[in-house]
């Protein structure tokens, strides 16, 4: 498996080195590209809301959609730009992308987001290997090195401009010009890749169409699973479960079957390679432990940005009321950090190993995450909230950048592909459950605390409670709890104390989705102590052919 070499003229190795940088401009823009279209979703989140008047979890969905289909689809994605040429097929799926920003700009309904959300992560399945695979066929030694980190540092400016843009732009216009720059964007994006040096594709290369269909229906059943663990219910089927396995709620039925799936594709790619054929994906990438260390390390960080991205958005726009323009300003300096780590974290490569990196990082996040449980209020503009998020923002930005160049380094230029589909599969499959799993555990926290206050409460009598359906509790803002009580036979004593439980359940249930948040940061401390403990001077030669 091989990523075919440009044949057209001789490399000299003095050239690869003063290779233009001119095409990385292109390819850190289609990182952009993707990561500003997820990003900004969040900050859109009150406006779609709003303008299709669904509640706020349908609205995540997209986002969900976007991740489970670019995990599904990025391992095949990584054999087509194979078999059919990386620079054809970049441009082509650039070009679908911008379609699909198209379909937002004039979306009449949330179907039509998430079928936009849809076609644009079909694309950047093959988008995501493809800008590994390009940057290994157009740059070597330290330029190479340089243009992976750029990939790190692309991904943290489009969460900070995609923020600070999308913030501006929904609350003085609306959330759709935000996805029209992103059209603008592909264009240019497209008009670059001509300076990408050409390959041919190899016809020759196959694509496993089981072990397709086996990691497709892997993430599927994984992300659903997780995705409506609030809706289906937590363990036994609610009566809107689409189905449910002797009484027990199909989701985690799923999540079940996705990993019993993901187990299934490795023991058939093995069994592929060891015959002869071409897997879907090479083991080789991810063979050694510090290897799989570096996948499950990422899978952990992305999982807590995805929630974190979530949660805020949520509170500010749909709990408090407030504009977009409000949560890019909440946003700010934990975008902003990110975006400044991920670029100077290579700095440290050569006094300090992976392992050591991937431990102090973790535990930044673990104490941001245990001291924003403790420190958040309903204000998130105070200066300890404003604290614990830059340091998320520092741990955050190291993490990502490192444990990407340790799966680069570790595996050899022509599987530079395999490893795109690694992380792209790592990375969205990461942010579609941390969402899903960030909006279904803070909503199942809500529920049982309302529930309970409401069941202790010497005001709220059990004929009014009867009135309102606390079986489809979710976030609300009081102006919109008071309109609805305003149906009912409620006093103004007794709306004034449901308004209160609804103050103090919400911030209840952030404090305690932000602990839980912790656990996990704390949890993945063991797989960080599994990565290499060389410096920067001392990575061993990947290559095979090596002397």
């Amino acid at each position: 498996m091989t990523i075919p070499a440009d044949t057209s003229r001789p490399r000299d190795p003095s050239e690869q080195v003063k290779a233009s940088w001119r095409p990385m401009i292109g390819l850190a823009l289609a990182q952009v590209l993707m990561s500003f279209n997820v990003a900004a979703l969040p900050v859109s989140l009150g406006g779609m809301v709003e303008d299709f008047g669904v509640p706020p979890t349908t609205v995540s969905t997209a986002i969900v959609t976007y991740g489970l289909v670019v995990a599904a689809l990025v391992m095949v994605g990584a054999k087509l730009g194979q078999r059919v040429g990386w620079v054809l097929i970049f441009r082509i799926m650039v070009a679908v992308f911008a379609v699909a920003e198209l379909m937002m700009v004039l979306s009449p309904s949330i179907g039509w987001v998430i079928a936009a959300q849809t076609l644009a992560g079909a694309a950047a399945a093959i988008i995501v290997p493809a800008l590994v695979a390009l940057i290994a066929e157009n740059y070597r030694d330290a330029q190479q090195a340089t243009a992976i980190g750029s990939l790190g540092s692309a991904r943290a400016f489009s969460g900070l401009s995609a923020f600070l843009i999308g913030g501006a732009l929904g609350t003085l216009v609306g959330w759709r010009p935000v996805f029209a720059i992103l059209i603008v964007v592909a264009v240019v994006v497209f008009l670059l890749s001509f300076t990408l040096r050409s390959d041919r594709g190899n016809d020759a290369i196959s694509i496993d169409v089981v072990g397709a269909f086996i990691i497709g229906i892997a993430v599927m059943s994984l992300t659903l699973g997780f995705n409506n663990l609030n809706s289906w219910g937590l363990l036994t089927a609610s009566p809107t479960a689409p189905f449910s396995v002797l009484g027990v709620s199909g989701a985690p039925v799923l999540i079940v079957l996705g990993i019993i799936l993901g187990q299934a594709f490795f023991v058939w790619t093995r069994r592929r390679a060891d015959s002869g054929r071409v897997p879907l994906i090479s083991l080789e990438v991810v063979s050694a432990s510090t290897e799989r260390a570096a996948v499950y390390a990422m899978f952990v960080v992305v999982a807590l940005e995805a929630a974190l991205n979530f949660t805020v958005p949520l509170y500010i726009q749909i709990v408090q009321g407030r504009t977009p323009f409000d949560t890019s300003l909440a946003m700010m300096p934990f975008n902003i950090t990110v975006f400044v780590t991920a670029m100077l974290v290579v700095r440290f490569y050569g006094r300090f190993s992976p392992r050591v990196i991937a431990r102090f990082s973790f535990a930044l996040t673990t104490g941001a995450l245990i001291w924003l449980s403790f420190v958040v209020t309903n204000n998130w503009e105070t200066v300890p909230t404003i604290l614990g998020l830059i340091v998320f923002g520092i741990g955050q930005g190291a993490l990502v950048t490192l444990v990407f160049n340790v799966l680069v380094t570790a595996a050899p230029t022509e599987l530079a592909g395999d490893v795109g589909s690694v992380r792209g599969t790592t990375q969205n499959l990461a942010s579609a459950v941390g969402t899903a799993f960030a909006g279904a555990l803070l909503v199942t926290l809500l529920s049982i605390g309302v529930g309970q206050a409401v069941a202790s409460h010497v005001d709220l009598p059990e004929d009014l409670v009867a009135q309102v359906d606390l079986d489809n509790i979710n976030f609300i803002s009081n102006d919109r709890l008071e309109e609805i009580l305003d149906t009912t036979t409620a006093s103004d004593v007794q709306v004034d104390a449901a308004v209160q439980i609804n103050i103090d359940a919400r911030l209840d249930a952030l404090k305690i989705g932000l602990l839980t948040l912790a656990g996990l940061s704390a949890i993945a401390m063991v797989p960080a102590s599994r990565l290499p403990n060389y410096r920067r001077d001392e990575i061993p030669d990947p290559s095979p052919h090596a002397d």
